[in-house]
């Protein structure tokens, strides 16, 4: 697969300070490297500051969260040791607000709620069961979702996820409700999409800076492709 580089097209950065690197991260690009040895996008954020900045050395660049390979969406990376520590206290204690916009094959039933789940991950299959009720130990996972309306001839779905779980969005939406999420086979739909994303996107990340505690609010533009071309209506 042909991923962009980050320090050529400008459009993946969606905010850069002295502590902080906000990326716009493309679907089927791992977040941090994995068994499968394929390069991350914490390498390639280290190679456009080397790159930006002429460091004759390694770059610091510190994950405090994560997006599924097949995401696409905004990521929060620390350019900082300080930046990193706060950042990951912050995410730890679900004091940054997160919004994902998801597409569905049907419309959810209702329309607005929220969903609470006990999830349990499979780390040798890589998935993750909801249960309704507590459940060995399953972590306690909340989301709240609305539908925004239809996009052509699939259903745009806000969610704010309350805690952060692996797989949580996907899982909950499919078993809580009965609507896997566009093009993932993994948790319930019938066919991947062309490009082996599924259809779900990390739209907005709102945080308070690690450093210099300023609200901000990061947007990541949809994907430029196919089937998230209705959803843009939205914006």
């Amino acid at each position: 697969m042909n991923r962009p580089n980050l320090w050529s097209e400008r459009k993946e950065i969606l905010f850069e300070d002295n502590h902080l690197l906000i990326i716009n991260k493309p679907a089927g690009l791992l977040v941090q490297g994995d068994a499968t040895g394929d390069e991350p996008l914490s390498a390639k954020a280290e190679e456009y500051l080397r790159f930006k900045y002429k460091k004759p050395g390694a770059a610091f660049v510190g994950v405090a969260h994560r997006l599924d390979r097949p995401v696409s969406g905004v990521v929060a990376l620390a350019k900082t040791s300080k930046a990193l520590s706060r950042l990951n206290e912050m995410f730890r204690d679900n004091k940054v607000h997160k919004t994902y916009w998801a597409l569905t094959g049907k419309c959810p039933e209702p329309t607005t709620g929220h969903l609470t789940h006990w999830l349990v991950k499979d780390p040798i299959r890589n998935t993750t069961k909801a249960y309704t009720e507590r459940h060995g130990q399953g972590l306690k996972s909340d989301l709240d979702y609305q539908v925004l309306g239809q996009a052509g001839s699939r259903w745009l779905v806000q969610v704010n996820p309350i805690t952060g779980r692996p797989h949580q969005i996907r899982v909950q939406l499919s078993s809580g409700l009965g609507t896997p999420i566009v093009g993932d086979v993994k948790y319930g739909f019938l066919a991947p999409l062309p490009d082996v994303s599924i259809a779900l996107h990390a739209r907005q990340l709102e945080l308070q800076h690690p450093v210099t505690k300023e609200e901000m609010c990061f947007k990541a533009p949809l994907p430029d492709v196919a089937h998230w071309e209705a959803a843009e209506a939205y914006y």
